[in-house]
């Protein structure tokens, strides 16, 4: 969402009045210093259980909105870009939204519940049900070299193998509704033609029960969502040599 805020200062730091509550601002590039009286804002928000959260992040100027298929062809190393790609006729840079979510409130993905080298033409599968996390995901994942398709359930994960589509790993939340990740991964293992896959849990429940119960499920590997770098190790060597067992470092999941 895009809006025009007028900037205030609350416990030592920008705020906007925005929909009746107050909205955290953060300043997409150094330390906010402004004399104009309004900023444009990007609002970035995400509800779960009820509770809806949002931060703004304020921008110099909103050149233009449009709708299209992202394609990152540039990955970047540089923090908060995930890479270059084409955007109405026009190389772009892609922010990473989680980078400056994170900066902005460093436990924004904990309590979700349900959060580079090329990789050829490996092709994954994201089963998420949080569409904030999904947009999140997918771009990182492309922008390190994989092909990615995403569904929102368990069920329609489930339909796509049926239907005979096929994938090179999966990573999948745990928290879901309907189906949760314990039990989708129980129903793969039990046969067909996806049976053998490694199968990544991505997900903020991390504590030993947690990485326990996924272990015995049958995921491959069980990471935090707010550990970006172990995914992508863990994809690399699932699709190099899918592993046998869970790795069983459980600090290296929520590094």
């Amino acid at each position: 969402q895009i809006a025009q805020a007028k900037i205030e200062t609350a416990s030592g730091g920008p705020v906007t009045q925005y929909r009746g509550s107050l909205m955290r601002l953060f300043p997409m590039f150094g330390s906010f210093i402004s004399t104009r009286a309004e900023h444009p804002v990007l609002v970035f928000s995400d509800e779960r259980n009820g509770h809806e959260r949002r931060i703004g992040l304020i921008v110099d100027q909103i050149i233009d909105v449009v709708e299209e298929r992202l394609h990152v062809e540039l990955a970047h190393a540089r923090a908060g870009t995930l890479g270059t790609a084409i955007i109405a006729g026009q190389a772009t840079d892609v922010i990473d939204i989680s980078h400056w979510l994170t900066q902005a409130e460093p436990n924004w993905f904990d309590s979700q519940g349900s959060i580079a080298q090329s990789h050829g033409t490996a092709h994954l599968l994201v089963v998420e049900d949080s569409y904030f996390f999904r947009q999140l995901i997918v771009p990182f994942l492309q922008a390190a070299g994989y092909v990615v398709t995403a569904v929102k359930d368990a069920t329609r994960a489930l339909a796509m193998r049926d239907a005979g589509h096929r994938f090179d790993a999966i990573v999948s939340d745990i928290n879901m509704p309907d189906m949760n990740g314990l039990d989708f991964v129980r129903t793969i293992r039990t046969g067909g033609a996806w049976a053998e896959l490694p199968i990544i849990a991505l997900s903020s429940l991390v504590t030993d029960a947690d990485v326990e119960a996924g272990r015995d499920a049958g995921f491959t590997d069980y990471i935090s969502k707010a550990a970006k770098d172990p995914l992508l190790n863990s994809l690399r060597q699932c699709l190099t040599a899918p592993l046998a067992h869970p790795i069983d470092d459980a600090a290296r999941r929520v590094a």
